[in-house]
């Protein structure tokens, strides 16, 4: 499929014609038997002119139905008169993100967001990671066209303009970016505790300014994650849980003093919250124009609703014997802890924890407000944590 820049004749935009010397690219046809056809290695020249034509002659499509959405594709059909119908030779596609049609922000700034395609059999795929990106709002409107004996296109008015969304990563995409991080890990380190640092006012048992604790009970509660990391991830936004730490220090074996979330902190047992009724899922791998990573870890109870929220959208990892974060058991029966050296781990777990259960003390190093992950961006351009399938 070959992209167009933009003109006036698009809606709300100018269209300009296509250089018609038979080396267009072409959308796949789902319909057809035929395998995709490649798309070709450089954008052509565009003539001056589209000529208008009456819509009786070509007509417009109508009816516009997106299905089969992924993360980086999609398929399209709709209905059209069939008078005029044997004159088409091309479809064009004005494909833009929603929140600023006026201007292109795809990947890659410099692909425009008109596609042609050969008019094949509906319905068409439409597929690329270099201007499709996850979970991203787009508006798409069609017109159809026919190529004229002196190079040029004529094409009928544009269609009503559609808006559709495209899909969280699936776990065949997920599973490419677990690879990628577990080409990163090395080093394991024994910890003993995972810990949460807070605000002093969220481990008041009267605090009512966080919806995340219960007061009255004692308890964190599990919150929506937020919106940091990959954007296809399929846990942003939508998994509920608490977000614990495991890292240590290298010379020390204990926690770091430091902590970008709050001088107050929550230090529990690890086995309280991993052992051998808890399932461990890969959530995310992810940089914020750093050289250093962060993994996100899913731990549910067995059986419990986020154990269910995961089930199939989650690769999962052996409990004993993966390379973030492990749960092994001696010969004595007592369990052992060890995490990634080389990552930071940002552990989800699913289910409210009791604050009895742990101890709260306030650290003796410094609050780094500088190194909060809350809503972070990834790097769209780090070849370490990126998969083909954009961010």
């Amino acid at each position: 499929m070959t992209e167009v820049p933009s003109g006036p004749n698009s809606p709300g935009e100018e269209l300009q014609s296509l250089h018609p010397d038979g080396c267009e690219g072409t959308a796949s046809a789902d319909s057809s038997s035929a395998d995709d056809l490649p798309v070709p290695q450089q954008i052509l020249p565009v003539p001056q002119q589209i000529l208008p034509v009456p819509q009786q002659i070509l007509p417009v499509p109508q009816q516009i139905l997106i299905s089969s959405i992924t993360c980086d594709s999609f398929r399209i059909s709709w209905d059209m008169e069939s008078r005029g119908q044997d004159r088409i030779t091309h479809y064009f596609i004005d494909l833009n993100k929603k929140e600023d049609k006026r201007s292109n922000k795809f990947k890659h700034m410099d692909v425009p967001t008109k596609l042609v395609a050969k008019a094949v059999p509906l319905p068409m795929t439409v597929r690329g990671h270099w201007f499709l990106s996850p979970r991203t709002e787009y508006t798409v409107a069609v017109q159809t066209a026919a190529k004229q004996p002196d190079g040029e296109y004529a094409v009928s008015p544009w269609s009503e303009i559609i808006e559709f969304c495209t899909a969280d990563y699936s776990t065949v995409h997920l599973k490419q970016l677990l690879q990628k991080a577990e080409a990163t890990a090395s080093r394991m380190l024994p910890f003993s505790v995972f810990y949460r640092n807070q605000q002093e006012e969220y481990f008041h048992q009267h605090s009512l300014d966080y919806r995340s604790r219960d007061a009255q009970c004692c308890r964190m509660l599990p919150a929506v994650k937020d919106n940091s990391g990959s954007h296809g991830s399929p846990i942003s936004g939508k998994l509920e849980g608490i977000f614990f730490s495991c890292n240590t220090e290298f010379n020390t074996g204990k926690p770091p003093q430091d902590s970008p979330y709050g001088p107050y902190r929550f230090q529990i047992q690890a086995d309280r919250l991993f052992n051998r009724n808890t399932n461990i899922y890969f959530g995310d791998f992810y940089c914020m124009y750093t050289s250093y990573h962060y993994v996100i870890l899913v731990l549910a109870p067995d059986g419990s609703a986020g154990d269910a929220f995961c089930k199939g959208r989650l690769p999962v990892l052996d409990r004993s014997h993966n390379c973030f974060l492990t749960c092994a058991e001696r010969d004595d029966g007592s369990l052992s802890f060890h995490h990634a050296q080389d990552a930071i781990l940002e552990v989800i777990y699913t289910e409210p924890v009791d604050l009895s259960l742990g101890t709260v003390a306030q650290i003796s190093g410094q609050q780094l407000r500088s190194l909060s992950t809350l809503n972070a961006k990834k790097d769209p351009s780090c070849k370490t944590c990126n998969i083909s399938v954009g961010r």
